[in-house]
């Protein structure tokens, strides 16, 4: 498959198909694999993330949309691909008919910002009054 195949795959089967078919204009990396899962397995496994996602405030696009149309297609069997933003900011996850020649589904966006942790070590201060860490530089 090439990107512009893939690029003309992507219409609206969800609301993460724009993002995901921009990002591959912009050069974003991108796969696909072999193996084919029942469409339902992965309805599964994609809900539990919609819910641990949810639980922590986030929001995946196309998620929901992407389970619901996973349950739909039942047994069907499927490949999955990713999307990868060319500055890593973006991934989309894909899923396609057994002969990759259309998307049934794609969810993913922007990735979360991640900090650190509350309390987390920093570098050392130096002596007290001295700004210059604790090496002296």
């Amino acid at each position: 498959m090439t990107r512009d195949d893939l690029i003309t795959m992507l219409r609206e089967q969800t609301p993460a198909c724009g993002p995901a078919r921009d990002a591959l204009v912009a050069g974003a990396d991108f796969v696909v694999w072999d193996g084919l899962v029942p469409a339902n397995r992965h309805a599964g496994v994609f809900r539990a993330r919609m819910r641990r996602s949810l639980k922590r405030g986030r929001t995946v696009d196309g998620l929901a949309d992407s389970v619901d149309i996973l349950l739909r297609a039942g047994k069907e069997p499927l490949r999955t691909g990713s999307i990868d933003a060319v500055d890593r900011s973006s991934w989309f996850t894909i899923f396609l008919n057994s002969t990759a020649t259309a998307v049934v589904a794609c969810c993913g966006g922007r990735q979360p910002i991640t900090m650190e942790p509350a309390g987390a070590p920093g570098p050392a201060p130096g002596p007290a009054g001295d700004n210059k860490p604790a090496d002296g530089i």
